[in-house]
């Protein structure tokens, strides 16, 4: 946890005194969007905490090479997702000069297309190479598993996240899978903890996506990408938004009763967060200053983790 804070403490300073030459180290530090990598290891952390207390319990030991790479998974699935957005987006035309969101590097051309279409090959060998020992922990199924993972990565830019159903994805690939997965190599079965604590995380990573729709809703309308903002109206997607969160806490229940209360009672700090957090998302309502909810909804999302990282260890 400390590395990864000191991590991400470095890529803060070090942007803002690198220049951005085409295909620099820069580029591509913008192009992987680094502070995306909390929604990547949210679902790892909560799945490894809920793991590590029910092997103590049984007396059971906690395996920590897969737990590594099943984070080192998640981060590079998800700088690979990044590099498909950015690529695909700017293809179809998405990513023009009209979007409000982050500047994307193949749309500023500070990556060229076949630079990214060679790192996208990259980092998808990589991250099945990372993942293939997993078969050792958790058998053929984990292949299953990981060809999933790499299929809906691109289907969720290429179409998916254009027909209202990127939701959906976020739900299944950010809570669902990850927490699950994770939590069955270390203790080869999945309880209904489990299972109740991988939807609510998937709940709050897609307050992430949601903030983005919501802020590109007039673009995105544009130019035919019908996300689930777009089909409801900013004005639905507003309560969305704060259901989604609360929805989430209330699921934590779950922890109360399994014999974990602090994983229920510590995420109420979150929610606090997140009501403020929607109340600014409505009263901006419209325009690039919405760039700045997505900064504050990625801080609560990471805090929604660890405090129910901490919470489970309790």
């Amino acid at each position: 946890m400390c590395l990864f804070f000191c991590i991400f403490a470095f890529i803060n300073t070090t942007q803002k005194f690198m220049t951005i030459g085409k295909n620099s180290p820069k580029a591509w530090l913008l192009a992987s969007r680094p502070k995306t990598l909390t929604g990547a290891a949210v679902p790892v952390m909560i799945a490894l905490s809920l793991a590590w207390t029910d092997l103590s319990h049984r007396g059971e030991p906690f395996h920590l090479l897969p737990a590594i790479l099943c984070m080192l998974f998640a981060f590079i699935m998800q700088i690979d997702a990044n590099f498909i957005n950015d690529y695909f987006d700017f293809k179809k035309g998405t990513d023009d000069e009209q979007r409000l969101g982050p500047k994307r590097a193949c749309a500023q051309g500070w990556v060229t297309l076949s630079a990214m279409r060679k790192a996208i090959l990259l980092t998808t060998a990589l991250a099945c190479i990372i993942g293939l020992p997993l078969v050792f922990y958790g058998g053929w199924a984990m292949v299953g598993v990981g060809v999933l993972c790499v299929v809906f990565c691109f289907l969720y830019t290429t179409h998916l996240s254009y027909i209202g159903l990127g939701d959906v994805l976020v739900l299944v690939f950010f809570g669902i899978v990850p927490v699950c997965a994770t939590y069955y190599l270390q203790v080869h079965t999945v309880t209904m903890e489990a299972f109740i604590a991988s939807i609510a995380c998937g709940l709050v990573i897609d307050t992430l996506l949601v903030v983005n729709n919501y802020r590109d809703r007039d673009n995105d309308r544009r130019t035919g990408k019908v996300t689930i903002v777009v089909r409801m109206g900013s004005k639905t997607s507003e309560l969305l938004y704060l259901a989604l969160g609360v929805s989430a806490c209330l699921l934590g229940f779950h922890h109360l009763l399994s014999g974990h209360p602090w994983a229920f009672w510590l995420p109420l700090l979150y929610l606090a967060l997140h009501v403020a957090c929607y109340r600014r998302m409505v009263a901006i309502n419209h325009g690039a200053l919405l760039n700045e909810i997505l900064g504050i909804n990625a801080r609560n999302m990471f805090v929604y983790g660890i405090l129910v990282t901490i919470g489970l260890l309790l």
